[in-house]
């Protein structure tokens, strides 16, 4: 296409007004979380209940909406599931994240991974490289610790507990042997700093993983609730500090909420 048209940023295109207000009606349906009368949904999207009825009895005809018959409430139909699903199997967190982590480097001047749970734990399926020597702290494929990393403490904190438990105490095995002492400091040690970690939202660790390296681990729901990956920030001691009230904190756990949103985390509670 030619033309001044053709030039106009995406903000600018035209785009179809009545079906962006019909937008407010499914948006509206969302929000109430259940079935809701027309008097309702037309409060909820700003427009008169007849105008309101109008886009209803389209959404209808589409599929996009449903209504009881016996009580005469609306709620999302059998083609917004469709829609949903389709959209659902559509993400990939891997994809998704790329442009987050690079701005987010780009933000703080940090290494930035994105660590999944793996068959052999805590694993780096991406890194964005600051350049300078502490890359190998996070480079792709590499598995971290629980105890002592701030992604593993991020997944101890915030993954699925059944998995990770059996994982951890294997760590705890490994690290204490047969030394009862040792152990049971180290898991005091871990239940104080998963408490840390959900209460702040965020992980962190203090050279504890590499001596003079400082990390930052925010965890990344998807749209049932469950942690599926983290994204962390590394730095040595002397760029930033292990602080979950410093603006790298702030900045690393923004970019975890925005990735979760991508995948359809919104209204739930995050399962731990």
């Amino acid at each position: 296409m030619t033309g001044p048209e053709s030039k106009r940023p995406p903000s600018k295109q035209q785009g179809i007004q009545s079906i962006e207000i019909g937008g407010s009606i499914l948006r509206a349906l969302i929000t109430a979380g259940r079935p809701a009368m027309l008097k309702d949904i037309a409060h909820m999207s700003g427009m008169p209940p007849a105008k309101a009825h109008r886009y209803l009895v389209s959404f209808q005809r589409m599929g996009l909406v449903s209504q009881d018959a016996a009580s005469a409430r609306y709620h999302l139909g059998p083609f917004a599931l469709t829609l949903g699903l389709s959209a659902l199997a559509t993400l990939d967190p891997l994809r998704l994240a790329t442009p987050i982590l690079d701005e987010l480097c780009d933000e703080i001047g940090m290494g930035i991974g994105l660590a999944v749970w793996g068959s052999s734990g805590a694993t780096i399926v991406r890194y964005i490289d600051t350049g300078d020597a502490i890359s190998v702290c996070l480079r792709v494929g590499r598995v971290l610790g629980l105890h002592d990393s701030a992604t593993g403490r991020c997944f101890s904190a915030f993954f699925n507990p059944s998995v990770i438990q059996p994982a951890r105490a294997a760590e705890l095995t490994a690290i204490a042997g047969k030394d009862k002492q040792m152990r049971h400091q180290l898991e005091s040690e871990q239940a104080a700093v998963i408490e840390d970690a959900r209460r702040e939202g965020i992980a962190r660790a203090g050279g504890s993983h590499t001596p003079g390296i400082n990390g930052l681990s925010a965890p990344v729901f998807d749209y049932t609730g469950q942690m599926v990956a983290a994204i962390t920030a590394v730095g040595t001691a002397g760029q930033f500090d292990a602080d979950c009230h410093s603006t790298e904190a702030l900045k690393v756990k923004a970019a975890a909420n925005r990735l979760s949103e991508l995948l359809g985390f919104g209204n739930v509670s995050p399962t731990v």
